[in-house]
């Protein structure tokens, strides 16, 4: 079996920059309980760091300033560790906290993570007496709550980074104490007892990624005190991992969007990562069809005016602090594109509040060497279960010309009725808004709203952000989208003049014939949208619709929206004599919707008795 891997840098970009579709493959997978015995490093650390890792990270720490600026934020906010109390279940609920203890084990992530980093440099022994006491605390809990299995991977991966990288410095009860909760609480909850497979040891989100995360860094800390029980779960593991890393595939686009890329992916790159130090293999992971290639998506996501492309239910920002997920993409490439340099140089007092995995991720950061880069795409697409195009003007573009859009369904993990629908920058502002995550899940939750439940029917589809009335795209007699109705870009022309179109017709399934949406960047500050559609006999309307917070001014055959300073024109070229109509969304109509300040729906209606030939073309310019 090959051992180590060789990161070839031209070969690793120019597949992420072609976006090499592959045929799926399996991980790896050698894994038994003589091989555990046989490859696994004998002393700790051995998740993420080793002896030879470590001594990389600690000549960075000493001579590398951009490791030293971020060491000293991890510093300061394990600091700050020692302002609250010792980690417990009576922590007061937030309105945002969801019923279970996620939020909990999160913070004993991210307090492990600061404090431990701090303690493999320092050997402060404060330090080890508040992890002692963290890692006490969370053993004692009754329970990691398994009936949310992410609870129970989070304060896992808490607790075995706590044991692995204090290298038996705790005191023996502690760790007898610990290796036991790990066992007990952690591991076997993931093994029912009555045979039941956990639905997320299959599943192709994020808790796929997450939960056999924290699972594998269980394994490996308790390996030597249970070897069967770490062998078949790191097994399990690598035969069931494949099914989420399946999802990048075949392009690199994320379907949870670009936050949950962040999320999912963050734990993907961990478990990578602990592979390598443990095993000085990863089994294949970096190398699996769409992996590498999604942080080519991931960077594309970022809009000109510093908002995310935020489909599905992700939040509108980039991370303030650096992508430290990106990072380890730039690890293995030396592509300085994935490297947020300028983040990373921020004072520690500004970076605020960390990733809650910043200490394992410095790790990586100070692995990284640059090796050269390669500008990212100006057009770009990307198949798979919620595909996705982009076309941009560039780093250098004056007009910061930005567009995003997508075909996909409902159906999907974080999934909104959202086909068809697009983002648009000019100008540094944003035209074609998305409304993005609601505020908070729990605050929704609560109320006995069924807001995870994706039924043609279901609540989640009465909220605005989720429903296609709050999607610049397409509706049909007022009606939803068809949740299982998959749009999928059929045409993809990059070039001076791009140009891409979805085959909407799944999406409006019983509603059109057929339909189809194409948009072509018509010139370095214009938009042109093409709506073609076929209707049946009992389509009565057709609703043109694009989101947006700018001023709207109305006049015949479109309007003029302004926003900071700026101004943009829509035209209504294939229907010059129709006027739009302004809906506003501010305040929003359901109290459960997400408050967005001038939100407004602005429509073009096209009612059935004025199309003739049973078709209806629309054209649609948004220019500068």
């Amino acid at each position: 079996m090959n051992k180590t891997h060789t990161w070839v840098l031209s070969a690793c970009l120019m597949l992420v920059f072609l976006g090499a579709s592959v045929k799926a493959q399996e991980l790896e997978n050698p894994m038994s309980v003589q091989y555990l015995k046989s490859y696994l490093k004998k002393q700790s650390p051995r998740l993420v760091l080793n002896d030879k890792i470590e001594k990389n990270l600690k000549q960075k720490i000493n001579t590398n300033p951009l490791i030293q600026n971020v060491y000293a934020a991890i510093k300061l906010n394990a600091e700050r560790v020692f302002e609250k109390p010792i980690i417990n279940l009576d922590i007061p609920m937030e309105d945002r906290s969801q019923d279970n203890q996620l939020d909990i084990s999160r913070d004993m992530l991210n307090r492990i993570n600061m404090l431990a980093m701090v303690y493999r440099v320092e050997k402060d022994r404060s330090i080890l007496n508040r992890i002692n006491e963290e890692v006490i605390a969370a053993c004692n809990f009754p329970s990691w709550n398994p009936k949310h299995f992410l609870d129970v991977s989070e304060m896992a991966l808490a607790v075995s980074i706590a044991l692995d990288w204090t290298a038996g410095d705790l005191p023996e009860s502690t760790i007898v104490l610990a290796k036991k909760a790990l066992v007990e609480k952690g591991l076997k909850p993931s093994w029912p007892e009555n045979g039941e497979q956990p639905h997320w040891v299959s599943s192709h989100s994020n808790w796929n990624q997450v939960c056999h995360t924290g699972m594998v860094a269980a394994a490996i800390v308790i390996a030597e005190v249970e070897p069967e029980l770490a062998a078949k779960t790191i097994k399990r593991a690598l035969n069931s991992m494949v099914l989420a890393l399946d999802s990048y595939g075949p392009d690199g686009v994320y379907p949870e969007g670009a936050t949950y890329w962040r999320y999912g992916t963050s734990f993907s790159v961990t478990t990578a990562a602990m592979f390598e130090s443990a095993f000085e293999t990863d089994f294949g992971m970096f190398n699996y069809p769409g992996f590498k290639e999604s942080a080519v998506f991931r960077k594309l996501c970022n809009a000109p005016s510093g908002l995310l492309y935020n489909y599905g239910d992700c939040g509108d920002r980039t991370d303030e602090n650096g992508d430290v997920t990106l990072a380890w993409f730039a690890s293995k490439t030396g592509n300085k594109s994935f490297f947020e340099t300028e983040k990373f140089m921020q004072t520690p007092e500004d970076m605020n509040s960390l990733s809650n995995l910043a200490g394992v991720s410095l790790v990586w950061m100070a692995q990284y060497e640059e090796k050269g880069a390669l500008a990212l795409p100006t057009e770009w697409k990307g198949d798979g279960p919620n595909p996705v195009v982009f076309f941009t003007g560039g780093p250098e573009d004056s007009n910061k010309y930005y567009f995003g859009a997508k075909g996909g369904k409902g159906k999907v993990g974080h999934g909104n009725l959202d086909a068809g629908s697009f983002v648009f920058e000019l100008f540094g502002e944003r035209w074609s808004v998305e409304i993005g995550k609601i505020h908070h899940y729990g605050d929704i939750e609560r109320t006995g709203f069924k807001l995870w439940e994706f039924c043609q029917d279901c609540d989640r589809w009465k909220l605005l952000n989720n429903n296609n009335f709050g999607h610049s795209t397409l509706s049909v007699n007022n009606q939803l989208h068809v949740v299982d109705g998959k749009s999928t870009i059929i045409d993809f022309k990059p070039g001076e003049r791009p140009e891409t179109t979805l085959d909407m017709s799944p999406t409006f399934k019983g509603q059109l014939k057929n339909a189809t949406r194409r948009f072509i960047k018509d010139s370095p500050q214009s938009l042109v949208i093409e709506d073609t559609v076929e209707l049946l006999e009992d389509t009565e309307l057709i609703t043109w619709q694009l989101i947006t917070q700018a001023d709207v001014t109305l006049v015949k055959g479109g309007a003029i929206l302004r926003q900071g300073g700026k101004r943009v024109t829509l035209e209504i070229l294939s229907h010059p004599e129709f006027t739009p109509s302004v809906m506003s969304l501010d305040p929003p109509i359901f109290y459960l919707d997400k408050k967005k300040e001038g939100l407004k729906r602005l429509e073009i209606r096209f009612p059935s008795h004025l199309i003739t030939d049973d078709e209806l073309f629309i054209k649609v310019s948004i220019s500068g």
